[in-house]
């Protein structure tokens, strides 16, 4: 942690900042390591302090060495605002893609003469690049949604609803470890297959449809993020078109993954591939984004975006094609940028598409 707050001071004097506080959960996790629900930090360019109530004051004081922990009544505003007072700051960055107006208005309210400074993104950024440690635990993540994935995999089939075998995909994946799952499973069968954030529903699941899996985990705080498409029954020859112009584009995509190379030239290169089948309109969404601590993180493999890939991104790759009334595809692999390219760690079988029960 020590190392990750000097990353950050080190930002303060080029966004014009004295000190920055925390309020985004994962960002006060990762400079602080504190594991509650509730807290805020506090980072200057000499102390770090995380404000929380009674509850986590023993919690804080054995996960956080490198901070100081400061217990307070009302940790907002009240104890944020004394704490702040206290350091003399004259400007102060806030997290304003997470403080609420609400919020902000307190702290200008209680905070005469200290400046807020609106800042976005800057422990964000950080955290696009990550260590080792954080590498192997999304490893492990991935490693145990692949396993569960191949286990349960036998048991869709048609006849089934969508959200019972969710129910027991996620099941699985807690009595293996994982703590959570990442967000809420999308198992989308026929024409629902078209919709890219089809969560599963009641609908039962009928011979000769798709059904786009996209799942996931969260171990030791870490994410793992997972889709596949499957065809109950035989496959119709439109579907197996599909699919491989989606995968064209994913494997495309993922030779293009190394250092230098910008995150919206990867996007580039899928749709590249998706317009040569014919499917230009059909990809609605972006190609993929950065994993983490959230499963949605910087930086996002996405039209127009400059952000540069470096060793120790992690990204997944996820085009997908959506048929109105007919049915989509979607294949996601998570992917570590490396010194020289990219190393795929979802290991699940994509070569052709699958058969189901």
């Amino acid at each position: 942690m020590k190392g990750r707050l000097v990353k950050l001071r080190s930002r303060f004097d080029a966004t014009g900042i004295e000190g920055f506080l925390v309020t985004n959960p994962e960002n006060r996790y990762y400079l602080s390591g504190f594991t509650g629900t509730s807290g805020f930090l506090l980072v200057t360019s000499r102390e770090s302090v995380l404000v929380i109530d009674g509850r986590y004051t023993e919690q804080a004081r054995a996960e956080c060495p490198e901070v100081d922990v400061v217990e307070a009544k009302r940790p907002w505003p009240d104890g944020v605002i004394g704490v702040v007072r206290e350091t003399g700051l004259q400007s102060l960055g806030v997290e304003s893609g997470h403080l609420s107006y609400a919020r902000w208005q307190e702290l200008v309210n209680g905070l005469d003469g200290t400046v807020l400074v609106p800042v976005r993104n800057l422990v964000e950024e950080l955290r696009m690049v990550k260590e080792p440690g954080e590498i192997a635990l999304i490893r492990e993540a991935v490693r145990l949604v692949d396993a569960v994935f191949a286990d349960y995999l036998p048991g869709l089939r048609a006849g089934i609803r969508e959200r019972e075998w969710a129910l027991e995909l996620e099941f699985a994946l807690r009595r293996r470890g994982a703590e959570r799952a990442a967000f809420d499973f999308i198992v989308a069968s026929g024409w629902r297959s078209a919709l890219p954030h089809g969560v599963a529903t009641e609908k039962v699941i009928q011979p000769g449809e798709l059904v786009v899996i996209d799942c996931g985990g969260v171990l030791q705080r870490y994410c793992a993020d997972f889709t596949r498409t499957v065809v109950a029954g035989a496959a119709a020859g439109w579907q197996e078109e599909v699919y491989r112009a989606v995968l064209a584009a994913q494997e495309a995509a993922i030779a293009a993954v190394r250092p230098g190379v910008a995150a919206g030239e990867v996007d580039r290169v899928a749709r590249t591939v998706l317009a040569e089948y014919g499917y230009a309109g059909a990809f609605v969404h972006s190609t993929g984004h950065g994993l983490g601590l959230a499963v949605h993180e910087e930086p996002r493999l996405a039209e127009g975006v400059e952000a540069i890939l470096e060793p120790g991104m992690v990204v997944t790759v996820e085009p997908g094609v959506y048929l109105p009334g007919r049915g989509g595809v979607r294949i996601e692999d998570v992917v570590v940028v490396t010194d020289h390219g990219a190393e795929v760690l979802t290991a699940t079988p994509k070569d052709v598409l699958p058969v189901v029960g």
